[in-house]
């Protein structure tokens, strides 16, 4: 059976926030649903307040994650916005998605 891969955005997602329950649903659920030839947009506003890091800013798992890619404290949101959109602009995924 063919199982479509992961697309960039959730690979990106996962490695800033691995441990994102809500994001890991949406994710198999994608999978699920490219794999029955469905599709997975459009999503809402609650969804990508869970799953989008960049909406997610505030939260420490982000902020943990924005701060070790950038190599220094981040001290506001913005901040570590900025370093997350710079990650996301060089972030390759993984070969085996």
């Amino acid at each position: 059976d063919y199982v479509a891969p992961m697309n960039q955005e959730h690979a990106f997602a996962l490695a800033v926030e691995p441990q994102n329950t809500d994001l890991r649903a949406y994710v198999d659920q994608v999978k699920q649903w490219r794999a029955a030839n469905q599709p997975s947009l459009p999503s809402n506003l609650r969804l990508e307040r869970a799953i989008n890091p960049f909406l997610r800013a505030d939260q420490a798992d982000v902020q943990c994650a924005a701060t070790a890619f950038n190599g220094a404290a981040l001290d506001e949101r913005t901040a570590v916005f900025a370093a997350l959109r710079r990650w996301k602009d060089n972030f390759k995924p993984p070969a085996a998605l």
